[in-house]
């Protein structure tokens, strides 16, 4: 049995690691999962407000 995915920050981090372990864990690019916090943060802070959401509850390795 294969052992399921779970959600957690990466070392290949540029601030906080949570951009890359969304791609880990959704098998996408890591930039493009940044490019897309980038467009939530124009489109009124919603992306930064997710971002440090989740760098708070998404565990280290």
């Amino acid at each position: 049995m294969t052992k399921p995915k779970r959600l957690r920050k990466n070392n290949d981090r540029m601030i906080f690691g949570v951009c890359g372990a969304l791609a880990e864990y959704f098998d996408l690019d890591p930039t493009l999962v940044r490019i897309l916090f980038v467009f939530g943060f124009f489109l009124g802070l919603i992306g930064l407000l997710f971002y440090i959401i989740l760098a708070i509850v998404i565990p280290s390795r």
